[in-house]
């Protein structure tokens, strides 16, 4: 079997990652420990995030013709990616934060987006939180003048009720009187 024939698949495999992807990230993993390089895998994981070791020559014919081809010239020597399909940031998130404790992890560069950043860009990247965070903050700022709204309005009309409580009960008593005036001159 030609070594061609060999390969085709894994290219396969990883075109196959990358379609649809919302991010891919480009990491030197070089120094990393097992344990620190399992515990990385677990938090990627967890955030559905695939992170797999494939050769640079392999990955540079799966990119061929996406915007993931941009990452080609940071595909040299030891490199692994991070893909996310769902959340555009999580893996840059995730691979900044475990860079900190693990000097030897280096991001390298990433498309997010259909956009390239470098090493800067995607630590700026790093820095926006999640689609549902970001949701969440967006639902909170509608909500709190709606809130403040409300509760204004309530304070009113516990202030108006208030006033107004006492204006119905004096006219109440003359009308009240009248009432009992009439009634004995109807018997």
């Amino acid at each position: 079997m030609a070594k061609v024939e060999l390969k085709q698949p894994i290219v396969q495999e990883i075109a196959g990652q990358v379609d649809g992807a919302q991010s891919v990230v480009v990491v030197d993993y070089r120094g990393l420990t097992v344990a620190e390089d399992t515990q990385l895998r677990k938090q990627l994981r967890e955030a559905g995030v695939t992170y797999k070791i494939y050769k640079n020559t392999l990955m540079k014919r799966a990119f061929e013709g996406t915007d993931f081809a941009a990452l080609d010239p940071v595909l040299e020597g030891p490199s692994a990616i991070a893909i996310s399909k769902d959340d555009a940031t999580a893996p840059a998130r995730i691979l900044a934060a475990f860079a900190k404790n693990a000097n030897n992890l280096e991001i390298k560069a990433g498309v997010v987006e259909g956009g390239f950043y470098d090493a800067e860009g995607m630590k700026a990247i790093s820095a926006v939180p999640s689609r549902e965070v970001l949701l969440s903050k967006l639902l909170g700022s509608l909500q709190s003048p709606l809130s403040n709204f409300a509760r204004v309005i309530n304070q009113i009309a516990e202030q108006g009720g208030a006033a107004n409580s006492e204006a119905p009960a004096e006219e109440e008593a003359p009308a009240a009187e009248a009432a009992a005036e009439e009634a004995p001159a109807a018997e």
